[in-house]
């Protein structure tokens, strides 16, 4: 799609944060956060305890760094981000992982499907593409998407994409407790829990411009523990 496709893309534009969290993102923070800017009125990156210049790159490019002195895990950047956005008056926060994975230029389907259909939390979907996964990713993504499906009664295409939109009101009524990658499962299912509506946008699916940082052990066991818990 086109920016035309947005009734008022400066109006999403006026209440849109964008909120990275990264942890030694020194290679591509920079681009992520200049090809941000013309779509959002502000660009924070929570600096999950880097110990490269990240953050230096970032402000640099025009992001507005917060920082984590030590690593804290995923879970914990995006809800720092997303209350100082919200505290900020922002209506809506655009989530993107800081590897690279994320393209800024697909932001404006996110606003369209918010738009026309009222979602409240507006999820990527890369499974067009799911070929170009690597295997274990996919099926481990699907393995998890077929789960929260069953746990919300709602078709879950893609849960693990960190590509997300979120209305801020919406986010401030549920409560999200994890730390890390599973938070983003946790946002699911308590939105569904809560009667919020969820969206699926298709985006390409794009190789990040490091090795993932998710380990199938740790976070693997992690994510199945919080399964049980919620099951």
């Amino acid at each position: 799609m086109n920016t035309d496709q947005v009734a008022n893309l400066s109006a999403w534009q006026a209440k849109t944060a964008a909120v990275i969290p990264c942890l030694n993102e020194s290679r591509t923070i920079a681009e992520l956060a200049k090809e941000l800017l013309p779509l959002v009125r502000a660009v924070l990156v929570v600096d999950d305890g880097s110990t490269d210049d990240t953050a230096a790159i970032a402000q640099a490019a025009g992001a507005e760094v917060l920082r984590q002195n030590e690593n804290r895990g995923k879970g914990e950047a995006l809800r720092l981000g997303l209350e100082t956005a919200r505290q900020r008056g922002f209506e809506w926060a655009a989530t993107l992982d800081g590897d690279g994975q994320h393209a800024p230029a697909d932001l404006p389907r996110f606003f369209y499907h918010a738009e026309s259909s009222g979602a409240d939390l507006i999820i990527g979907n890369r499974m067009a593409e799911a070929q170009s996964m690597p295997l274990a990713r996919r099926w481990a993504n699907q393995w998890a998407s077929r789960q929260l499906g069953r746990m919300t009664g709602l078709a879950m295409p893609d849960s693990q994409c960190g590509y997300r939109l979120i209305r801020l009101a919406a986010w401030r009524e549920v409560t999200l407790t994890t730390p890390g990658f599973e938070l983003e499962s946790e946002a699911l299912l308590m939105f569904a829990r809560a009667g919020k509506k969820l969206g699926f946008v298709p985006i390409p699916c794009r190789s990040a411009a490091r090795p993932s940082r998710f380990r199938a052990g740790r976070d693997g066991w992690l994510w199945l523990k919080w399964w049980w818990r919620n099951r």
